[in-house]
């Protein structure tokens, strides 16, 4: 089928029976495989992506089955994200035309059938792009906005810049509680709402190394609080492991360390560094890069979720976690000054 194994197993490093394939999982490993000159590999998966998971028009699915046959027909704005992402990332590298218009439909699908009509998009909708009841997610709009950074480079369309200007301040307004300056992922008020110290890194690096579409607008100006947030609640003293979630008030609601968000706490080490003009958190980018490789890589690639003992919580290596690791490192090569 020439996709990417889902996981391989942590001890042994072999591929872990396949239950799914996710278009999400093809686009990310398209995404590294393009960025990382591997062109022949990256023109392979840029085919199955099209082949198995898309409908010619610019809508995908979300997961098809070990045979090829579709699993999840839910139309999921977060993997529609992520192929816009990886075309994007894969015309940069191959200058293929047909990764261009693929970019094209599926961004056209996104504007079309997933934005709600107040500024932000649905999380997910039905195969026929009904609704479905999903409302509004911070994370998938997260990646929208990663994706149409990425779009806007290399298809240098005016509309696009516009709209993550004013997509940004929906967000602010949507999901940003004036009280911590985090954006939560339910919208305000949501019962349940919780804070993610990754996704606050996260938002950060986006927004601040895009200052030309950002700097003047209200996310930007809250973000290092969201920023201060996150480090001081939810990075832990002596290893600066990452933990998962948070409530408003700081306390720990899931103390997991997942492996995504230890790489996004680095790569908003070195950008608050860029930003600031500060090398004080260069020298806590050098610790953690040390607690990194000794709790979280081994011989055979790494852990994928930690406790904050460093009991391993998950041990396969998902095919989608080389995003993240090279998302980070990508971001300190650009920004340390010898990287």
């Amino acid at each position: 089928m020439q996709l990417a194994h889902e996981a391989l197993d942590g001890a042994t490093g072999q591929p872990r029976p396949d239950q799914r394939y996710r278009t999400m999982a093809c686009a990310r490993q398209l995404y590294v495989f393009a960025t990382m000159g591997n062109l022949a590999h990256a023109a392979t998966l840029f085919g199955s992506l099209v082949r198995h998971f898309g409908d010619g028009a610019g809508g995908w699915l979300y997961s098809i089955d070990p045979q090829g046959a579709p699993l999840d027909t839910t139309r999921d704005l977060y993997t529609h994200a992520f192929v816009v992402y990886a075309c994007a990332h894969y015309y940069r590298a191959s200058r293929d035309p047909a990764a261009l218009d693929v970019l094209h439909r599926t961004v056209a699908v996104i504007e079309s059938r997933f934005a709600d009509g107040n500024g932000l998009y649905h999380a997910a909708l039905a195969a026929n792009f009904g609704s479905n009841d999903s409302g509004v997610l911070q994370n998938p709009i997260m990646h929208l906005t990663e994706a149409y950074l990425a779009a806007l480079d290399v298809a240098n369309e005016p509309w696009m810049a516009q709209r993550l200007k004013t997509l940004a301040d929906a967000v602010h307004a949507t999901f940003v509680d004036p009280a911590d300056g985090c954006v939560a992922e339910l919208p305000r008020g949501a019962a349940g709402n919780r804070i993610e110290p990754g996704h606050q890194f996260e938002w950060y690096s986006l927004v601040m190394t895009a200052p030309a579409l950002f700097a003047d607008g209200p996310l930007a100006a809250t973000l290092p609080r969201a920023y201060d947030f996150a480090r001081r609640h939810g990075v832990a003293a002596g290893t600066l492991g990452v933990c998962a979630a948070l409530d408003g008030q700081g306390a720990v609601q899931d103390a997991t360390e997942r492996i995504w968000a230890q790489t996004e706490f680095a790569r908003a080490l070195v950008v608050h560094a860029a930003v600031q003009h500060d090398d004080a958190p260069l020298a806590e980018l050098a610790d953690w890069i040390d607690s990194f490789q000794r709790r979280f890589l081994h011989a055979r690639g790494w852990h994928e979720c930690l406790a904050p003992d460093g009991a391993v919580v998950r041990a396969e290596m998902p095919s989608t976690t080389p995003y993240h690791l090279l998302t980070s490192l990508q971001a300190l090569r650009a920004l340390l000054p010898a990287a």
